[in-house]
């Protein structure tokens, strides 16, 4: 938390070590020089890091947003006298609009521009930004939430106008409701004008066999029919996703989704009046064909003005290009990919509600303070959905179709008997947070002990595995559940005993959205344990190999390219702290960072799969580095590199299991280049070098085009 202290600033960022899973804290100091400006100072690689796995560079380089907010502020500031209040300012985009339509209203010029903006590296970047344009004298910034400040102390008196952006995918997620309300309590006028002035959100019921895996991993793993039970008869929802929205770019999906309704208006919020914290509507919906309910997919759409001609949507593609006339379109009805704002989606329990041409179907949404939620009604009016337990496990969609994918179970599987074959009795540790690969072992094989790490997971895997142990044939005395990381495990853990098998996917929850060679953690862990190994221990998986493909990403490039001039205001100076790529000194290149590739707008592989470096988990983790020529397949624009890791289960390198972008469950690292080249088969390769700090888990990654 930043401090609220009117001299320099101190604020503490914590960053997860991903070789050991420990949080380490990083301090983000303001260093003020004696006339109380901030000096441009050079931002640590650390922070840098973190600023660019951010969305602000994404959102900057949203055009229609930036032209929807001018606009509506350009409108809202008609009183030379108005007092403007930017809350979750960030690189102060909107307090400087806000500021020149001030000074461009004719009058006496008495009005002010407040910005707060809590987290501090961005408050750091938002002074820069301030100065950058001559605007540090015609904006005040406070680096505080907004229910910090007090009018009579931080503010002179109750602003007239609101300016804001505190929305994420779902609209509420930021706190949006508990933010307005104090603002609307404690540090507005009545009846104030705000920009945006009005949000509503909308749903549309679709049928799609992915999104049903992705969320009914009971159903999925009967079709299996491999033996092991993660969710056994009786129990089918104590492994299942969230119930929640879950944030995804849905366009790439416009092809395998049946829609089964036309959109319908779920809420509004008016932001120039004080929110309700909770609401419930029952909303009735025509179905426009035969299907399977699988989930509802939303998304919002903002009015920026009170007059009703300034709009923003985050609709799916065939949304906007409906002819549907009364869902509000963009400013110009143009809207880029960008990635700041997804898609939402809400899955049905089980297999999904089946549903026939023009049946009406009863859907009940609320919400609290910070979400939305749905739930199907049956015709008795009861809720179809179910809500999860305790005691139940409660996992990503991604990896909820994992675990129900038959080939990446068969793999497993087909490796754990090799295993075992021959071996009377193992002492096995799972290193990571894989409940499949403990079940999978304890049911092969009775006479084996298994400890479970359960780093992430601790005692809500313990308790998972009491509850389907009967299901799964194993006794809770085979297995004991460690609930700590590796470095944390002595000998007396393992009363002593020698470990001959050693496994991991490597999956180690609350760890599924970084890089892909952060998984190296388990090599990490293997290092660790290795005087607790015996000598003939086997490893799974024995090797991990780096794999890059180049890409050509039109729109991710583009929502990651360099700023300049936004709306009128230079932003070039915060390009290298964000991670920009373009137009950089030295031909700099911006940080690697995880996508989903399929969700990154249009996107087409430009040459086949390398290999660049191998991990092996036979040895203690060191330092690696490798190289490779890249000759191109395709013709066109390379704009940078997908990089993920095969995970080889055996020694033979028969079974490897892939975390390309061929699969839709897995982050891959993206490397965009500095300036995208064109390229052709004929005259075109790349030179690509990387290497590994096992100190760190960085991976540097460097390219030349001869």
């Amino acid at each position: 938390m930043a401090s609220t202290a009117a001299g320099p600033s101190r604020a503490f960022q914590l960053r997860l070590n991903p070789l050991t899973g420990d949080s380490e804290w990083l301090v983000v100091d303001e260093e003020v020089d004696g006339e109380g400006a901030a000096p441009p100072l050079k931002t640590p690689a650390a922070q840098r890091q973190l600023l660019a796995a951010t969305s602000y560079l994404d959102m900057l380089n949203d055009a229609a947003r930036n032209r929807a907010y001018r606009r509506a502020i350009e409108a809202a500031v008609t009183d030379p006298a108005a007092r403007v209040l930017d809350i979750g300012a960030g690189t102060g985009l909107l307090s400087m609009m806000s500021a020149r339509a001030l000074g461009n209203v004719r009058g006496e010029a008495s009005g002010s521009v407040s910005a707060c903006e809590s987290y501090l590296p961005m408050g750091k970047l938002l002074r820069k930004v301030l100065r950058a344009n001559r605007m540090e004298n015609k904006v005040k910034v406070f680096h505080k939430r907004s229910d910090e400040l007090e009018v009579g102390v931080e503010l002179d008196s109750p602003a007239d106008i609101l300016v804001s952006e505190i929305l994420d995918s779902e609209l509420l997620g930021e706190g949006l409701i508990p933010t307005l309300q104090q603002a609307h309590d404690m540090l507005l006028v009545k009846n104030p004008k705000t920009v945006p002035y009005r949000a509503t959100t909308y749903g549309q019921l679709v049928d799609s066999t992915f999104l049903w895996k992705m969320h009914d991993l009971h159903n999925n793993e009967a079709n299996a029919a491999d033996g092991v039970w993660l969710t056994p008869d009786g129990m089918e929802n104590i492994v299942s996703v969230k119930l929640q929205q879950h944030a995804m770019q849905c366009d790439p999906l416009q092809d395998e989704i049946r829609l089964l309704s036309e959109p319908f208006k779920v809420f509004e919020f008016d932001f120039s009046e004080r929110p309700d914290s909770h609401r419930e509507t029952k909303i009735t919906i025509k179905t426009t064909g035969d299907g399977c309910v699988h989930a509802i997919i939303s998304w919002w759409v903002l009015q920026l003005d009170s007059a009703g001609s300034i709009f923003y949507s985050t609709a799916p593609r065939w949304v906007r290009q409906s002819s549907i006339e009364d869902l509000p379109k963009c400013v110009n009805d143009t809207k880029d990919w960008c990635d700041h704002w997804k898609h939402c989606v809400w899955f049905t329990q089980g297999k999904g509600a089946p549903v026939i041409k023009d049946q009406i179907v009863s859907l009940r949404a609320s919400h609290n303070l910070t979400s939305i939620s749905y739930q199907l009604l049956n015709t008795n009016d009861e809720a179809c959905n179910r809500s999860l337990k305790g005691d139940q496990l409660a996992l990503l969609p991604e990896r909820v179709a994992l675990y129900g994918d038959r080939y990446w179970r068969s793999a497993l599987i087909t490796v754990v008997k090799n295993a075992l074959r021959d071996r009377s009795s193992q002492t096995c540790i799972v290193a990571d947070d894989s409940i499949f690969l403990a079940l999978l072992v304890l049911s092969l094989s009775p006479s084996s002990k298994v400890i479970a790490m359960f780093p992430g997971l601790r005692d809500k895997g313990a308790a998972y595995l009491q509850a389907v142990a009967d299901a799964n044939n194993f006794s809770m005395d085979q297995i004991q559940v460690i609930g700590k990381r590796v470095a944390s495990v002595t000998a007396d853990d393992l009363k002593h005993k020698k470990v001959n098998l050693l496994m991991g996917e490597p999956f180690y929850y609350g760890g599924e959205g970084m890089l892909p060679w952060q998984n190296l953690r388990f090599w990490n862990a293997r290092t660790l344990l290795d005087p607790m190994l015996s000598k003939d221990a086997l490893i799974v998986p024995c090797k991990g190999v780096l794999k890059l493909c180049a890409m050509s990403l039109p729109d991710l490039w583009r929502s990651r390219c360099s700023l300049k001039d936004v709306e009128g205001f230079d932003h070039s100076v915060v390009n290298e702290t964000l991670g920009a790529c373009g137009d950089l000194p030295g031909e700099q290149q911006g940080p690697c960072l995880p996508y989903y590739v399929w969700q990154c707008g249009h996107t087409k592989k430009l040459s086949k799969v390398y290999s660049l470096m191998d991990f092996n988990f036979f040895e203690p983790i060191h330092s690696c580095f490798g190289k490779t020529k890249i000759e191109f397949a395709d013709a066109g624009t390379c704009h940078g590199f997908a990089l993920w890791i095969d995970w080889v289960l055996d020694e033979k390198n028969s079974i490897v299991l892939s975390t390309g972008p061929d699969s839709r469950y897995w982050k891959q690292g993206v490397q965009l280049l500095s300036k995208p080249v064109e390229v052709n088969p004929a005259d075109s390769a790349v030179h690509v070098e990387a290497s590994f700090d096992p100190a760190s888990g960085d991976l540097t990654f460097s390219t030349l085009f001869p």
